[in-house]
C-alpha cells in the first residue's frame, strides 16, 4: 500500500545559497571579505586551491539560474545580500552598482515568482570590519546594524521574510574554537564574546527592523542538532544536558526568548569563559527576538560522560565537560563525516513547539554532499538517487512533524546549483544542478526532475 505525503498548502519549496558562494566577485567594486584574504595568504588550505573568485557565477547569471529554479518549480529560495558589497568597507556610503544589482535579483525573482528569502549575514565579513575586531567588536555590531537598517529601506518593500544571521554558531566555532574560518583563533572566552555580540547584532536589526514598520517578518537560520544521550545514565544524560546548552540553546533562547540559559551562564561564571556586556545590551536581546525561525539541519550530537580527565593546560572548550560519542552501526555520508539520522528533524522541531512557544519556523537547510558525483553520470546526467532516498527520509519526518502541530511552514534543500563550500570548495556537491567549473554549464540531476514534481505535487507518494 502507497502512503500519500501530502504538505499544507502555500508550502515553501525551495532551496538556498549565499552571497559568498555563488555570485562571484562581479564588478560592483566589492569590498574584500575575509575569505578573500584568507585564500590570498593560504590558498594550500582550500580544496584544490578553489577560491571565492568566481564561484557559480550568479553575479553574471541570475537571470538564467532564476529561470531555471522557476523550471524545476521552486516558489520560494533563500538568497544572501553581501554587506562587503553594499557597503566595501563596511560602513560609510552605501555602493550604488551593488544595490542596482540587487535590485535586479529581487525584482528578476518576483518576476519568476519565486519568493526570496533574504538573508543579511552568511559567514562573510568584510575584511575591513574584521581588522576592527570583527564580531569581537561593539564598532563592528553597530556598523552591522547600519547595514541591516540600509538593506530594510532599500529593499524591504519587496521583501516577505528577512533574517539576520545563518548558522551564526559557525564563525564561533570555526573562527575562535576549531580553525576552519579565518581568523583561526583558539580561545573560548573570545569565542564567547563573539556569539554574544552576534546575537547582539540580531536584536539591533531586529529593533531596526522594527522602525520601519515593513508587512514582512524577520528571524534568524540557526543549525540544530538534537543531542542524544549515549545511555539513560545520569551520566550520560547529564554529558548531553551540557552539549545541548553550548551548542543548541547558545543561540536558540536568546534569540527566540530573549534570556540566556541559567545553567550556561553558571558554568562560563565557574571556568572564567564570561563575555564583557551592559544591561542596555540584555535589555536589547530581551525585547528584540526573532518572529521566524529557520532550522538548518544536517545531522544529530551524540554525547556521554567524559572518560579521561582534562589536561588543565588546554585550552577551555565544552568537551571539558562531555565526550562526544558515535553510535555503532550509525548511518552516515562518508564524504561528510556526518550521521544520517531522519528522526532528528522531527525531535527538532517537536523541541521548538514545546519549549520555543511553536514559534513560526521552517526547515531554512537540509542536504547531502558527496564527492566525485561523474561516477553517478547515466546518459549526460548525474543520477543522484542517494539524494533523492536522503530528501524524501527527512521529508516524512517532516510531515510527521506538521501532523502532530508543529508549525513548519516550507523545506529548502541545500542548494540550488553546486556551491562552493569554503574550505571544501567543490570538494562536495550538493546541489539540484551540476555544475561544470570549466564551463560553468548548469545540468539538471536527477534530483532536480524529483524536486520539480514534489513542488508541483506538493508531496510525494512512496
Amino acid at each position: 500500500m502507497k502512503k500519500i505525503y501530502k504538505f499544507p498548502e502555500g508550502f515553501w519549496w525551495g532551496s538556498a545559497s549565499s552571497a559568498e558562494q555563488s555570485e562571484g566577485k562581479g564588478n560592483t567594486g566589492k569590498g574584500k571579505t575575509i575569505w578573500d584574504h584568507w585564500f590570498e595568504i593560504e590558498k594550500n588550505r582550500f580544496f584544490d586551491e578553489v577560491g571565492p573568485d568566481v564561484t557559480s557565477d550568479f553575479f553574471n547569471r541570475y537571470k538564467e539560474d532564476i529561470k531555471l529554479m522557476k523550471s524545476l518549480s521552486h516558489n520560494s529560495f533563500r538568497m544572501s545580500l553581501s554587506w562587503a558589497r553594499l557597503f566595501p568597507n563596511g560602513d560609510g556610503e552605501v555602493n550604488e552598482k551593488a544595490v542596482e544589482f540587487y535590485n535586479n535579483v529581487i525584482n528578476t525573482f518576483i518576476d519568476n515568482d519565486v519568493k526570496p528569502f533574504v538573508n543579511l549575514y552568511h559567514f562573510d565579513m568584510p575584511m575591513a570590519m574584521q581588522e576592527k575586531g570583527g564580531w569581537e567588536s561593539k564598532e563592528v555590531v553597530e556598523a552591522y546594524a547600519n547595514y541591516a537598517d540600509t538593506c530594510f529601506e532599500l529593499f524591504g518593500d519587496r521583501i516577505e521574510y528577512w533574517f539576520t544571521f545563518n548558522e551564526p554558531l559557525g564563525p564561533v566555532l570555526g573562527g575562535y574554537m576549531q580553525d576552519f574560518h579565518y581568523p583561526n583563533i583558539i580561545d573560548f572566552k573570545r569565542a564567547a564574546q563573539v556569539a554574544f555580540n552576534t546575537i547582539l547584532a540580531h536584536a539591533k536589526a531586529v529593533e531596526k527592523f522594527k522602525k520601519h514598520n515593513l508587512k514582512s517578518k524577520i528571524g534568524i537560520i540557526l543549525n540544530l542538532s538534537p543531542t542524544y544521550p549515549r545511555s539513560s545514565n545520569k551520566c550520560d544524560v547529564e554529558a548531553a544536558r551540557i552539549c545541548d546548552l553550548f551548542y543548541n540553546r547558545s543561540f536558540l533562547d536568546p534569540c527566540v526568548k530573549g534570556s540566556f540559559p541559567k545553567k550556561l551562564v553558571d558554568i562560563l561564571k565557574k571556568y572564567e569563559q564570561m563575555p564583557v556586556y551592559t544591561q542596555e545590551d540584555i535589555e536589547t536581546i530581551k525585547e528584540n527576538t526573532a518572529q521566524i525561525l529557520g532550522i538548518n539541519y544536517y545531522e544529530p550530537r551524540r554525547a556521554k560522560a567524559k572518560e579521561n580527565v582534562v589536561n588543565p593546560n588546554s585550552p577551555f572548550m565544552p568537551e571539558w565537560l562531555f565526550d562526544p560519542y558515535i553510535l555503532p552501526g550509525r548511518k552516515f555520508n562518508p564524504y561528510r563525516g556526518w550521521e544520517i539520522y531522519e528522526k532528528g528533524i522531527l525531535d527538532l522541531c517537536n523541541d521548538v513547539k514545546e519549549n520555543y512557544g511553536n514559534i513560526e519556523g521552517f526547515i531554512s537547510e537540509n542536504g547531502m554532499g558527496v564527492a566525485d558525483e561523474a561516477r553517478f553520470i547515466e546518459n549526460g546526467q548525474i543520477n543522484d538517487k542517494y539524494r533523492i532516498e536522503f530528501i524524501k527520509g527527512h521529508l516524512k519526518y517532516i510531515h510527521k512533524a506538521i501532523e502532530e502541530g508543529c508549525n513548519i511552514k516550507g523545506y529548502h534543500l541545500w542548494t540550488f546549483i553546486d556551491c562552493w563550500s569554503w574550505m571544501n570548495a567543490y570538494k562536495n556537491r550538493y546541489g539540484l544542478v551540476s555544475l561544470d567549473l570549466l564551463t560553468q554549464k548548469r545540468t539538471v540531476k536527477k534530483s532536480g526532475e524529483f524536486y520539480k514534481l514534489l513542488s508541483e505535487n506538493n508531496g510525494f507518494e512512496e
